[in-house]
């Protein structure tokens, strides 16, 4: 029995329509949400991305403010840059777009964007409230492999799920979303011994790790539901993920595809913290005008 494919561009596209009346809502109260993206240099899959989110952002109402700063921009520029956006009104989410210029600290820039404009949840503050289970936001990919996860109807109470990778933006977190649930959580990385044998445990797989293919089609259990978070170019162009897709769908119930699964999940996620960062100072009396 081949697995069901979950289908992250449908999902997404149902989560921005919902947006787009959240945003109606806010505009008949005087309020557009509005979402700052600062790029600095001219790395051209950072441009996609940041073309795809104003895209995005266009077609829910949201309001879009691109800052692209020259890659010789210095760190001190770019952190007053978010200071100021820190105190526009206008602005309601800050995303600081990776990777930066490596003369620029990626960590000091990201823990000066105000916690509440914090749209990808990075700054130790909503990390910190991530742990205890008391969060305003969550980082867009996990939550997005969340919301995936709840689609196939699989209940997380008591179910083994391993995480292969553990990024900051990844997976940890995704770790933390799936204990949240009470599953319990697994989490691999290039130091596991026998990753073949932990993964065939799991009864939910999540692989993030940036490795063309990496979890073959013996790595999972059989039922398994399986969501590929990587995203790789392989040498003939063709993009493909950290799991081998063809193997794998002969033996779990449920797999994403590489492309169409998680990707479309993140950008949703991320209209979904804007519009929540809008309601939150909406809730707390404070003008945007």
């Amino acid at each position: 029995m081949e697995a069901k494919i979950i289908n992250g561009r449908d999902i997404a596209s149902e989560i921005r329509l919902g947006l787009k009346n959240d945003v109606e809502k806010l505009k008949r109260n005087g309020v557009q949400p509005g979402l700052a993206v600062v790029i600095v240099g001219d790395d051209p899959a950072s441009r996609i991305y940041v073309n795809n989110k104003k895209k995005v952002c266009d077609e829910i109402g949201i309001r879009s403010f691109e800052y692209a700063l020259p890659a010789e921009t210095s760190e001190e520029e770019v952190i007053e840059l978010i200071k100021t956006l820190n105190g526009d009104k206008n602005v309601h989410g800050i995303l600081v777009q990776l990777p930066l210029p490596q003369h620029i600290n990626s960590e000091r820039v990201l823990f000066e964007i105000d916690p509440d404009k914090d749209v990808d949840a990075f700054h130790p503050v909503n990390v910190g409230k991530i742990m205890i289970g008391n969060y305003k936001f969550l980082p867009c990919t996990p939550a997005g492999v969340m919301e995936l996860i709840h689609r196939t109807g699989i209940d997380l109470k008591g179910s083994e799920c391993v995480v292969v990778g553990r990024s900051n933006i990844v997976g940890k977190p995704m770790a933390m979303l799936l204990l949240h649930e009470h599953a319990t959580v697994t989490v691999c990385h290039s130091r596991t011994k026998d990753l073949k044998s932990v993964c065939r445990r799991a009864d939910v797989l999540v692989v993030a790790v940036g490795k063309p293919e990496l979890i073959k089609a013996d790595f999972i259990k059989p039922g398994a539901v399986v969501i590929d978070v990587g995203i790789n170019r392989m040498e003939n162009g063709k993009l493909c993920g950290d799991v081998d897709f063809d193997g794998a769908k002969s033996v779990a119930s449920y797999i994403t595809p590489v492309p169409g699964g998680v990707g479309p999940m993140t950008i949703a996620m991320l209209m979904k913290n804007t519009v929540k960062a809008a309601e939150m100072r909406v809730s707390a009396g404070l003008s945007t005008f």
